[in-house]
């Protein structure tokens, strides 16, 4: 693809929307509203799906239809800057790097299980999705290059109670249930949700094919394997706000996320010299049983306001847990000539996280036009993680690896932001201290300490030129620290592999300057989004060899620059017509100044939504996503260019269109996709394909149903806690 000329061909489309511009607009935040009165008859049309502000971009889930029935998963698709690779990892910006919010607090539970949590929370319930493109001061330094907000739906105008009941079966028999409840009683009002999702063998199993050629011997080792991880995965939330008086509010929430699966799985793994003679081989055979993971989190808001307008002071408190357990066993049979002698082993992993977050803010307008914001924060942080291993038939000693390692920040900041006539703006400084502690209370090595001290800044600017036409200049700095995965040095040894985390790492400071571009009109809706990110000390991989077995392992040794442009288009043509369009071109430069090893990559994430109203009330939607270029997983490897494609047939029923059924189906014109990499340089070369079953043909029906009706909705403090620092935590799949 050439760069240049994809970059003019946007450049002269938005030069294009900006030539003319009607009277009948009504313009409130790039949402617009097109009306025309024909005698005495209004038309409208359906509102705009997408929101900017000073800050953040917002998609609103409840304008678009298909919400009725998909997955939160298939809307963020949707969402401008968002990205989903076609193993579903998300990116917000081109960064994997990102926090997750649950109506505008952090929620640890999304951030460290989204992939497997966002296939199950049914769209209906979510109001909006917000990318906080330029995080304040407030959190910024926690922060990450963006947020990703999720607003669950909360207010209806009605009176009672409310709810929503979803469920989907398909053809990989994964059933998937979820239920949404608010209700009132007296001053306090208490929602809650609950989602269930199965994952069976058939639809976790993935087939997987690949070749490592080490370099220095020219060895050829080959891995067939095929992997099924069938378990329950559960996630609650219950949220309640209470009104003492017309000053006062007490808020509070708890949730978590909770699965349990059985990972099992293997196959051949032979060795070839250079001349294909074959050196050695191997079948293994590995079960994690009973493989559980608990992510639990509950948070207390206090917020008074005083009889000035928009003054407030809050005090807020989170808890955040994660326990993980997990033993792994290891077979070996067919056993010709190997370079070991065990015939088995058993890897038990231990894993807890505890954080408490304090925190105040206060919030002061000055005069017309112009706020303070200003906090302190407290954060107590600790990990610990227990690591052994045992081998089967070996004179091998059994291993065991205890490591804790702890921090303390405290931070202060200030936001100040100015919003009047066409111009919008904010700006912000923090300053966080930091202690970090590693200790081995095995006595294996010594203990170690860090002091940290970073200022931060922040700004951002936003003018709209006209009733459709706005532009935004951001600039952000976001640090992020290294979880326990990272920071664990316990040495994890296979028959081919060896694995350690480095306590030494520190956090990395990231830089980002974007420049947003936004049109709205009549049937056309357009954002290009240029942005450029860097950061000099990155947490990177590191791999070598020795002999032929693989060790990896992480440091602070990444550079990276990356240009993106993101786009987005919704045009309507005809009526009942919508074609949405998404799109992340992205240049990436990295190199790892350990190795002197570089990679430069180009590559264009895409979108592309057709939707068609039919008669008798049908819907009929078509969209493709995938990926051109190459993107890179590292700095030895990246991913080709794949697709994938769906199809949808929707109806409603009942007033109101309580009732909606959904018929999907997923690539029905192939069984199988395959999603390819390749490893180009370093001390192994090689490629590999994966064919998971999610990602090819299957057939799904989903029925959601609304109930009730309520007037009053959960209330929340318009402040609280966000941590956002970390990562290379307890997540699954780390």
């Amino acid at each position: 693809m050439n760069k240049k000329t994809f970059i003019t061909a946007l450049l002269a489309l938005v030069s294009m929307t900006g030539q003319s511009q009607t009277d009948s607009t009504a313009v409130k935040n790039d949402s617009v509203t097109w009306s025309q009165t024909l005698d005495g008859v209004t038309v409208k049309a359906q509102r705009q799906l997408i929101k900017q502000e000073v800050d953040r971009i917002g998609y609103d889930v409840q304008a678009d239809e298909d919400a009725k029935t998909q997955m939160l998963m298939d809307m963020l698709r949707k969402v401008p800057m968002v990205t989903i690779d076609g193993e579903d990892n998300i990116k917000v910006k081109g960064n994997a790097n990102f926090k997750i919010y649950k109506n505008g607090h952090l929620d640890p539970s999304l951030t460290k299980n989204a992939k497997e949590i966002f296939k199950a929370i049914p769209a209906s319930s979510v109001k909006r999705i917000e990318v906080i493109t330029d995080p304040g001061a407030r959190e910024d330094a926690e922060g990450v290059d963006a947020i990703l907000n999720i607003v669950m739906v909360d207010t209806r105008q009605m009176e009672g109670v409310t709810g929503s009941v979803s469920g989907s079966y398909g053809t990989l028999n994964n059933p998937n249930l979820g239920a949404y409840l608010t209700t009132q009683f007296g001053k306090a009002i208490v929602s809650a949700d609950y989602g269930y999702f199965h994952m069976s063998k058939k639809s976790s199993t993935t087939n997987s094919y690949m070749e490592r050629t080490f370099v220095e011997s020219g060895n050829t080792q080959k891995i067939r394997s095929e992997s099924s991880n069938p378990g329950d995965i559960h996630f609650a939330d219950i949220n309640a706000s209470y009104d003492i008086d017309t000053l006062n509010l007490l808020s509070a929430s708890f949730g978590g996320y909770f699965y349990k699966i059985d990972v099992q799985g293997g196959g051949p793994v032979s060795m070839f010299n250079a001349l294909g003679n074959s050196l050695y081989s191997y079948t293994e055979n590995y079960r994690l049983p009973s493989y559980n993971h608990n992510s639990w989190n509950g948070r207390l808001d206090y917020e008074h306001r005083t009889r000035r307008k928009g003054e407030l002071f809050t005090l807020s408190y989170m808890l955040a847990l994660t326990r993980q357990h997990s033993e792994q066993e290891d077979t070996y049979t067919d056993m010709q000539n190997t370079p070991f002698n065990y015939t088995g082993l058993i890897a038990g992993t231990r894993e807890h996280f505890t954080e408490h977050t304090f925190q105040a803010d206060y919030i002061r307008p000055l005069w017309e036009g112009h706020k303070l914001e200003v906090g302190v924060k407290y954060i107590d942080r600790r990990n610990s993680s227990n690591n052994h291993q045992e081998f089967y038939n070996s004179t091998i000693p059994s291993t065991s690896t205890a490591f804790d390692h702890s921090a303390q920040i405290a931070a202060a900041y200030t936001d100040y932001i100015y919003n009047k006539d066409k111009w919008s703006a904010r700006a912000g400084l923090r300053y966080e201290y930091s202690y970090l502690k590693g200790s081995y209370p095995d006595g294996s090595a010594a203990t170690f300490d860090k002091h940290l001290n970073d200022w931060v800044p922040q700004a951002s600017v936003k003018y709209q030129i006209n009733d459709s036409q706005s532009l935004k200049l951001g600039y952000t700095t976001s640090i992020t620290r290294p979880g326990i995965t990272y920071l664990n040095p316990a040495v994890v040894s296979m028959p081919t592999s060896v694995s350690y985390g480095m306590p030494q790492l520190v956090s990395t400071r990231q830089q980002t300057l974007s420049l947003t571009y936004m049109y709205v009109g009549k049937k056309l809706t357009l954002q290009f989004v240029p942005h450029y990110s860097y950061y000099h000390n990155g947490i990177g991989s590191l791999v070598y060899t020795q002999g032929d077995v693989r060790y990896s392992t992480y440091g602070n040794n990444l550079k990276q620059h990356r240009w993106q442009m993101e786009g987005y288009v919704q045009w309507k043509p005809f009526d009942g017509t919508t074609l949405v369009a998404n799109i992340a071109f992205t240049d990436n430069y990295a190199k790892n100044t350990e190795t002197n090893l570089s990679q430069h990559t180009d590559n264009l994430f895409y979108y592309v939504n057709l939707s068609q109203k039919l008669p008798w009330k049908l819907r009929f939607t078509a969209y493709t996503f995938g990926q051109f270029g190459h993107s890179p997983m590292n700095i030895y490897a990246y991913s080709r260019a794949w697709n994938r494609y769906v199809f949808t047939l929707q109806r409603s029923f009942l007033s109101d269109d309580r009732l909606t059924v959904s018929l999907l189906a997923c690539a029905p014109f192939h069984k199988d996709m395959h999603y390819e990499t390749r490893t180009t340089q370093g001390d192994i070369l090689g490629w590999g394909d994966d064919i998971n079953a999610q990602n090819g043909r299957y057939f799904k029906l989903t029925v959601s149903y609304r109930f009730g009706k309520l007037k009053a909705s959960v209330k929340k403090t318009e402040t609280t806690i966000e941590n956002s620092d970390v990562v290379g935590g307890i997540t699954k799949g780390q």
